[in-house]
């Protein structure tokens, strides 16, 4: 019946990049306000960001095109928004992150916490996903991911191969001592005393330490098939949800800080220690005054060999520049929103939600937000939606944290799609899951999300950010 729509799929890019433009040129032709203009240009973003026909890190630029373009801001003015502090603070970050991953700090954490917790399976889900959260709040998803799954492979290879060759060794034993007790009854009547006690010896150490032998072979294979699934979707679920614990730790947090608008001190910190990293060196430096006598060629060879903790070429090539343009181009489409009275006009169309209670808008923003974020990037999901929900706060005099921080926290639910982060699609090229693996296992995890940061924001939240108040700021900064 659809036959007919198979052609298409050769002209999906030139058709995604053309049908947005023409279908909404009605806005800005009919309506001719600035609030139109600037909703051209999200809706236009939103399907560019959400389809990727383009690169995300381009399509973050059109602020810079087209805002001028309409007259909602000028070029300087958008420019200005590409290198707030709140991306130097990402910067700054990302180069303490490079110089733990190259020197393999990650690698040395990794490995030392497996060792505490030993090859149990349960014990040993438990040591991957801590080790994964707790790195991922420092470096990003995506290489937190990339670097734990190769680790949990190697490791579950490891312990197949072993349970494989002791099966091996388990049935030539028995086959060798089924062969003796023939001859033993055809041909010898009597045996030693201490053949006995070391067949008895060897027979008890066999049966205490293989154990699994005992479970038959397809169960043995169903069991590291269900244990590759899960070690591996511990990784990735592990390396999402502890990016939410720190400011630096995921795409969304910095999205969120940048819309508050407030003053952002932790990046003189952050750029201080990145700016150590390019000035200390990686070894403990040698003052032996005679060295002076071994001559001056030596002494310029072990110079050069020293190497600082960080380098620009390793900079240049590991730092995710296109995260860092997308943060960028969703601050920029924030700013280009206040100016020209988006926000306001979206949230005034949101006031009916005031006669809901607070608790109950809070989550089905959070479910919604889980549910988008499944198909479009966290960074953008964020960008979109944040400004709209900051202006429906202050429409409704709500606390605009009270949504602002609970949405921002389930972007990163992006658990039930491989294509919804970069650290499912990782696992997911492994060959170990199926599309339904993740969605089982992901929609239940999505639901104990959502439910935890409604708890959450509700209890210990509500006290440590004052929620039950409407802050002074929150006039000052969405005041157009």
């Amino acid at each position: 019946m659809l036959s007919w729509l198979r052609p298409l799929r050769n002209y999906r890019d030139p058709l995604l990049l053309a049908v947005p433009v023409i279908l909404f040129m009605p806005l800005p032709i009919v309506v001719r306000t600035t609030e139109a203009y600037c909703g051209y240009i999200v809706l236009l973003m939103a399907v560019y960001w959400c389809t990727e026909v383009i690169p995300l890190a381009i399509t973050s630029f059109l602020p810079i095109l087209l805002f001028p373009t309409f007259g909602i801001m000028p070029s300087k003015t958008v420019s200005k928004q590409y290198l707030k502090d709140t991306n130097v603070l990402f910067l700054g970050g990302l180069m303490v992150a490079i110089a733990i991953e190259h020197w393999n700090l990650h690698k040395r954490i990794a490995l030392r916490a497996l060792l505490l917790v030993g090859v149990k399976p349960a014990l040993l889900m438990l040591g991957f996903m801590a080790v994964t959260a707790f790195l991922s709040m420092w470096i990003s998803n995506t290489a937190t991911t990339a670097m734990m799954v190769p680790i949990a492979k190697a490791v579950l290879d490891q312990l197949s191969s072993t349970d494989e060759a002791a099966r091996m060794e388990l049935g030539n034993s028995r086959s060798s001592a089924h062969e003796k007790e023939v001859e033993s009854k055809s041909t010898i009547p009597d045996m030693e005393l201490s053949d006995v006690a070391t067949s008895s010896k060897e027979a008890n150490v066999q049966q205490n330490n293989l154990n699994v032998s005992k479970v038959p072979i397809g169960s043995h294979d169903q069991h590291e098939k269900d244990m590759h699934k899960g070690l591996t979707l511990c990784i990735c679920y592990a390396a999402s949800i502890g990016g939410t614990a720190t400011l630096t730790g995921t795409g969304p947090n910095l999205v969120l800080k940048g819309q508050m608008n407030q003053y952002v001190t932790d990046a003189t910190v952050v750029l201080f220690i990145a700016f150590l990293m390019f000035i200390v060196p990686s070894q403990k430096p040698k003052f032996k005054p005679w060295n002076r006598l071994k001559g001056s060629k030596k002494r310029i060879s072990d110079k050069k060999q020293v190497k600082k903790l960080l380098d620009w070429n390793t900079v240049q090539h590991k730092l995710p520049w296109n995260v860092v343009l997308l943060l960028g181009g969703g601050f920029a489409l924030a700013k280009g929103c206040e100016v020209s009275g988006l926000s306001q006009w979206l949230g005034n169309q949101l006031l009916p939600l005031q006669k809901i209670p607070h608790w109950a808008i809070a989550v089905i923003l959070c479910v919604v937000i889980a549910v988008f974020t499944e198909c479009t990037s966290n960074v953008a999901t964020a960008t979109l939606f944040l400004p709209i929900l900051a202006s429906m706060a202050t429409m409704i005099r709500m606390n605009p944290l009270y949504v602002m921080i609970p949405t921002t926290l389930s972007t990163s639910f992006a658990f039930m799609l491989p294509v919804a982060t970069p650290p499912n699609a990782i696992v997911f090229s492994y060959g170990h899951l199926r599309v339904l693996d993740m969605v089982r296992a992901g929609s239940f995890i999505n639901i104990i999300g959502v439910a935890s940061v409604t708890l959450a924001i509700n209890t210990w939240g509500y006290a440590i950010f004052n929620l039950n108040t409407f802050p002074e700021w929150a006039n000052v900064t969405r005041r157009v």
